[in-house]
């Protein structure tokens, strides 16, 4: 198989506390050589005054002082780092339960998610949110790496044991692809390097996996989808009948001459010029910044959507969601927040609380309409005005949203369009 070495993997780690997982990206760094000189004598010198024997590995990733002094990691830590095969973007995600909310913000653009096992504890609640979380953000690769297996003798029946108990429940998950891998993070076996103490396991590295991953784009190329983000009246002579509409192309393709509908009005026209900046360009796709402009005198203002005229996404008032309740405040009955959709604001309502999911066994909790921090529930929402969506499995762009709260302006929950 051959590997575009410009290609660009992003991955999110998560597990529960203690599993070792900025151990295990620190021990990814170290071991493929992606660690500055600089930053090795730093680390070195902090791991020593500690008193620690050797490099603490997890300093690598818990780069804030705060973090340092509580001994967690605290937020979403993005690192980069490149092989001669391939670059990547780790999100290392808190294991601590109230920030699931960082674990869906670290995964919402991934491409795999590495969830990690403590061998000796086995699958537990933490497990099942996280990899539920990944299945719910349609994350196409889920990496299964049981961690801590020098503190079990690299038992390949106790690796087996867990692989029976994550497949128990991870059954009633949409996952398409998901790896085993035993490791041990703090001696390094089956990270970067091939374990000797585990020659039973016949399967690649994790950074093996990782380099060679299939990576399927995430934006779907025959969906066009144009949010207009702001309109362009420029205020001088060259420019005098210019009207461009600028935005972000979501999905699919757009060429000049195509005939268009602008939602929610319904007009429809054909676009007359595409720009990037000051040059003119015949078509634009994902994810490009351009501005375009409409052979028809047509009211198209922020929030407005450009698509085909024969594609049209599903205009809706009222629609149901999976949602990740991300805030410490349970949230309020009918209550109003702002919802927002690619560049359309609005106000929004949680009509009704359809069902919980109990991230144990996944079964629906159809009598529990309250949702506080963590709860993943499907509900539906009523907007103001329609918005211009499809779902979520569909086009990620267009089928997420955000809630915030009017009063403190604070994120208060994640979404996706079912």
């Amino acid at each position: 198989m051959q590997i575009n070495n410009n290609q660009l993997l992003r991955f999110t780690t998560a597990g529960s506390v203690d599993d070792g997982k900025s151990t295990l990206i620190g021990r990814l760094l170290y071991d493929s050589k992606s660690i500055f000189e600089d930053q090795l004598e730093s680390v070195s010198a902090t791991s020593a005054k500690k008193g620690h024997k050797g490099v603490d590995l997890a300093l690598f990733t818990d780069g804030l002082r705060d973090e340092r002094e509580q001994g967690i990691t605290i937020d979403v830590a993005y690192r980069y780092f490149t092989t001669p095969k391939r670059k990547f973007i780790i999100a290392d995600t808190p294991g601590h339960i109230q920030y699931t909310r960082n674990m869906v913000t670290g995964a919402s653009t991934a491409n795999a998610a590495v969830v990690l096992i403590d061998a000796r504890h086995g699958v537990i609640e933490q497990t099942k949110r996280h990899s539920f979380i990944a299945s719910l953000l349609n994350i196409p690769h889920l990496i299964v790496c049981v961690n801590k297996m020098d503190l079990v003798d690299y038992n390949e029946q106790r690796f087996n044991e867990i692989i029976s108990q994550f497949e128990e429940f991870s059954s009633k998950l949409l996952m398409k692809d998901v790896r085993f891998i035993p490791i041990s993070a703090l001696e390094g076996d089956n990270v970067v390097n091939q374990s000797k103490n585990m020659p039973w396991y016949q399967g690649g590295t994790l950074l093996n996996i990782l380099e060679t991953l299939h990576i399927s784009s995430d934006v779907n190329k025959i969906d066009a989808r144009f949010a207009v983000q702001t309109v362009l009246r420029p205020q001088n002579e060259k420019y005098r009948d210019y009207r461009g509409y600028a935005g972000r192309v979501a999905s699919g393709i757009y060429r000049v001459g195509d005939e268009v509908a602008v939602l929610p009005s319904g007009f429809t026209s054909k676009i007359k010029s595409i720009n990037t900046g000051e040059d003119e360009v015949q078509e634009a796709f994902a994810p490009m910044s351009v501005a375009m402009t409409l052979e028809d005198d047509i009211d198209v203002s922020r929030g407005d959507m450009i698509v085909r005229v024969n594609n049209q996404p599903e205009l809706t008032q009222e629609f149901d969601i999976m949602l990740c309740w991300l805030h410490d405040e349970a949230a309020r009955p009918r209550a109003k927040y702002t919802l927002m959709h690619t560049s359309n604001e609005q106000r929004a309502m949680i009509k009704e609380v359809v069902y919980k999911v109990d991230i144990n066994t996944y079964d629906r909790i159809a009598d529990d309409k309250n949702l506080s921090r963590n709860d993943i529930a499907r509900v539906k929402l009523r907007c103001t005005r329609p918005i211009m969506s499809d779902s979520y499995r569909e086009n990620r762009n267009t089928g997420s949203i955000i809630l915030i709260d009017e009063s403190t302006n604070e994120t208060v929950a994640a979404g996706m369009i079912i």
